[in-house]
């Protein structure tokens, strides 16, 4: 497993002899069976993120750099990531990091067709959010054993998620709707429907997302900084994801703690 001071000579690098990436996405399988059964890793999966806090967005223009900023972002402390979609390699990447990190939780962001879905599974992925509902999806992993995480922003679009089957629904573009003040308002009509804030999120603002009714939220740039990024500073990468971590963590116990006095 890479170590904080493995990322100063590149964990990438360290590894690529015993894993090389290929030029293809791995191979469809074969339709995912639909079975009401109770799906106890899609509940771990849940667990998981409610219980950090942060779901770790991670962007890249190469799948070298996609792979060490993730190491950089899981070594910090970060327990759910996803790799978005556009990243190269983003499947080859996924089933590297599942391999040496197979207690985390793992998933592909911007997913918008079964197919990709699919491929996902295949790499690992024990979740895939979408920046909408896409029926598909939807339709096909409503009683499979991965976490599917639907974009909603409107009132209609979040009860639609959940009466079609989502366990917990990402609010998207969250900071355009109005940030803080639109997560309380959103879910006041809808306790009872998880909600993941997406977009534009600080760090600084995490608390109050969580405090006012966000499960977790989407940290893209505010982890993996652009500048650091660009420079592949993995250690800046490491300390953003470490702040990150600790401060969603802290949000999350305050409001338990809180829901458990008024009780």
């Amino acid at each position: 497993m890479a170590t904080a001071k493995s990322l100063m000579r590149s964990p990438f690098a360290s590894l690529s002899s015993s894993f090389m990436f290929k030029s293809s996405p791995p191979p469809l399988p074969r339709r995912l069976h639909r079975l009401r059964v109770c799906c106890s890793s899609i509940q771990k999966t849940l667990t998981e993120i409610d219980s950090s806090g942060v779901i770790a967005c991670l962007r890249a223009n190469s799948a070298e750099l996609a792979f060490e900023a993730a190491c950089a972002a899981l070594e910090g402390g970060i327990s759910v990531l996803e790799i978005v979609m556009l990243t190269p390699g983003v499947f080859e990447v996924l089933q590297q990091l599942v391999h040496i990190y197979p207690t985390r939780v793992l998933g592909v962001g911007t997913v918008l067709n079964i197919e990709d879905a699919e491929r996902a599974v295949t790499a690992g992925a024990k979740f895939f959010m979408s920046p909408a509902i896409v029926k598909d999806i939807m339709d096909d992993f409503r009683y499979g054993d991965v976490l599917y995480i639907p974009g909603v922003m409107t009132p209609t679009e979040i009860l639609s998620a959940y009466d079609a089957g989502a366990k917990i629904v990402k609010i998207y573009p969250v900071s355009a709707l109005g940030g803080i003040h639109y997560i309380s308002a959103i879910k006041k009509p809808f306790p009872h429907i998880s909600m993941v804030a997406s977009q534009g999120i600080t760090i600084g603002s995490v608390g109050e997302y969580i405090a006012k009714g966000a499960s977790s939220v989407v940290l893209s740039d505010a982890i993996f900084d652009k500048e650091a990024m660009g420079q592949k500073n993995f250690n800046r990468i490491h300390q953003l994801a470490n702040m990150a971590a600790l401060q969603c963590k802290e949000a999350v116990d305050r409001k338990k703690n809180l829901m458990l006095n008024n009780l």
